[in-house]
């Protein structure tokens, strides 16, 4: 038939098997291969122009529908039907390489997404606020506290725990702290009329722990700042205090530690946490022991949380508590300021190198009656559960 009418010198459409495979153009115009194997009539016998007359019968072709039109219809028929699925397939392939290409950018852009999203996981788990839980069993030497039951006319409720972790060496890292405490006492604490904190050094601590009661006469404590006195005799000084400052500010209220003195009046009994060698390390509401006063070399720190009014009370300042020390020592981490010169350290620098770690551990510490039973350990899996999106306890 000549040179194959095909743009760019594209090849006559083949039929065959194996070695006999040929160019179409080669055969005449009727093409008889019926009672044969084939499964597949190709699509490209419709770009055979001179043929006229085919013949496929006998042939167990896949495409039912085609099988039948071989058995009874005309060529032209056949042909057309033949034309019509090569155009499908070319029209699917260019859908099949749309979806390809559709495909492949959603999962190029899907695998940007995950990127920006694990990196923005990565900042966020470095922002994470990490508190560490370490349970009774796991501190064979861990402080108890043994309350007795005179406390319970008195101020009846006290949890209590241990956190290690918390760096109070750096530059103010000792004074924002105690400014936080006594904010905390003057918020959530309600000016110390539903409960008190106070905190220790453990190193200076000799357990275990007693909270109890003593006659004001009898309760003796080094206070914060001061020399030893009995509680009746703090009581009277801190009276005098408050009068003078008074008379010199010309003022009806006063500030400090003498705006709670009030709490106690009327009491027979006053509430003292004892440690293992008789001294009295705490006086709620009024004050701590200096002989346990932390200081920026402290390295574990007991806290406290007294309350008259309920041991809930007690528990949510000491979640709160915990989560401003977890704020403040991030806060310390990531701004890496020189050792405070006050009195309260050795002045040392801090080691130069990475950010320091601000993880807490926070271990359990228990309270318990008189007979050993337990009374609460806290933390406890229903405590810290605050709902603080850069805050993480790990159990």
């Amino acid at each position: 038939e000549g040179t194959p009418p095909f743009s760019g010198g594209e090849p006559w459409p083949q039929i065959g098997f194996g070695e006999s495979r040929c160019p179409l153009y080669m055969f005449p115009q009727v093409l008889d291969l019926s009672n044969n194997k084939l499964h597949e009539l190709p699509p490209s016998l419709s770009d055979c122009p001179k043929l006229k007359e085919i013949n496929f019968k006998g042939n167990k072709l896949s495409d039912k529908r085609l099988e039948k039109m071989v058995s009874g219809c005309q060529t032209k028929s056949i042909l057309d039907y033949l034309r019509g699925k090569a155009r499908q397939a070319e029209e699917g392939g260019k859908a099949d390489g749309g979806r390809a290409a559709d495909k492949k950018k959603k999962q190029q852009q899907k695998k940007k997404r995950d990127k920006v999203a694990d990196e923005q996981e990565e900042v966020e788990e470095l922002n994470k606020m990490v508190v560490r839980v370490l349970h009774v069993s796991e501190a064979p030497t861990a402080l108890t506290v043994q309350v007795s039951a005179e406390v319970k006319d008195v101020r009846p409720y006290l949890v209590c725990c241990v956190v290690r972790g918390m760096n109070l060496k750096p530059g103010n890292a000792l004074k924002r702290f105690l400014m936080a405490q006594t904010q905390l006492h003057e918020d959530i604490c309600g000016k110390r009329t539903t409960a008190t904190i106070a905190t220790h050094d453990v190193e200076l601590l000799k357990g275990p722990l007693t909270y109890s009661v003593k006659p004001p006469t009898q309760l003796k404590i080094v206070p914060l700042g001061r020399k030893e006195m009995s509680a009746v005799e703090l009581m009277r000084h801190l009276q005098l205090e408050a009068s003078e400052l008074r008379k010199q500010k010309k003022r009806q209220n006063v500030t400090g530690l003498h705006k709670y003195l009030q709490l106690l009046q009327g009491k027979d009994l006053y509430p003292c946490l004892v440690d293992a060698e008789g001294h009295v390390i705490s006086f709620p509401p009024i004050t701590n022991s200096e002989k346990t006063k932390i200081r920026k070399t402290t390295k574990e720190l007991f806290l406290e949380v007294t309350s008259s009014t309920s041991l809930q009370i007690c528990k949510d300042v000491m979640d709160t508590l915990i989560v401003k020390m977890a704020e403040l020592n991030k806060f310390t981490a990531e701004n890496q300021e020189e050792a405070g010169s006050d009195r309260e350290g050795d002045g040392a620098p801090e080691p130069e190198g990475g950010h320091a770690s601000s993880e807490l551990i926070v271990q359990q510490v228990r309270t318990v009656d008189q007979d050993g039973n337990l009374k609460v350990v806290y933390p406890s899996k229903t405590d810290l559960t605050k709902d603080i999106s850069n805050l993480m306890v790990v159990w």
